[in-house]
């Protein structure tokens, strides 16, 4: 059985109670509430920059149908008005002037078709860009949105750092005043008991596992030498004998 200072192992307590703090505020740092909203956010800004890609494509495909459609409207445009130049000079037979004459009703009506066609894709037009400056909007917003969280998450995490920095400087200071051996074995009993290696004894009970000790157990830990480190039957974690051990 191993043996230690009854001062020592009761160190034990506060060195545990440090370690607990330590996993506390690891436990914190990986579960601030700032990460899950800013993995929200991040995706969500993922799903609306692919789709602004997307509509910004569709508005350059629009502006060149328009383009092909100005430039349709304005081919006809310019023959209508060859012709109606070679019209008004009389120049050519009667036939030929008819023939003219018949090429401008032609082509003003197929202006007006091109001209309805020209006013139907300036108005997709208008509606694609309209899309696109919403989504260019959302995204905005998502980044100030993004920015924000960011700089609650960092402020959340120096506040954790701060703190684990002043609770490793206490576990130094007080590992330090228990002897190594007896620190080596809380090390080795918490690394599979979830972190917690040393328990109390109060009330019979131990705060490791929460059970209470049955009378042999009692009686053992009671006929058990003040430096004799003692451990739970139950849980196998390091049990130290209080003045509220009830022995």
């Amino acid at each position: 059985m191993p043996k230690a200072p009854a001062i020592d192992q009761q160190r034990l307590l506060d060195l545990q109670a440090v370690d607990t703090r330590l996993a506390q505020l690891a436990h914190r740092r990986a579960t601030l509430p700032e990460l899950k909203e800013l993995a929200g956010l991040e995706a969500e800004r993922r799903r609306t920059a692919d789709v602004l890609v997307a509509a910004r494509t569709l508005v350059g495909d629009v502006e060149r149908q328009v383009a092909k459609a100005e430039a349709d409207v304005a081919q006809v445009r310019d023959r209508a008005a060859r012709n109606t130049q070679r019209l008004e000079k009389g120049v050519g037979s009667a036939k030929d002037l008819q023939g003219l004459q018949h090429e401008l009703e032609s082509l003003a009506r197929r202006q007006g078709v091109l001209e309805d066609e020209q006013l139907a894709v300036m108005e997709r037009l208008e509606q694609v860009q309209f899309a696109a400056a919403e989504l260019a909007t959302t995204d905005g917003e998502l980044a100030e949105q993004i920015a924000e969280v960011t700089a609650r998450r960092d402020a959340a995490l120096a506040e954790v750092a701060a703190e684990e920095t002043a609770v490793l400087a206490r576990r130094q200071a007080i590992a330090m005043g228990v002897d190594d051996a007896l620190v080596a074995l809380y090390e080795k009993v918490r690394a599979p008991r979830g972190g917690v290696g040393a328990a109390a004894l109060r009330a019979r009970r131990c705060e490791g596992c929460r059970l209470e000790l049955n009378a042999s157990d009692i009686a053992a830990l009671r006929a058990a030498a003040s430096d004799e480190v003692l451990f739970c039957e139950e849980c196998g974690r390091i049990l130290v004998r209080t003045d509220e051990s009830g022995l």
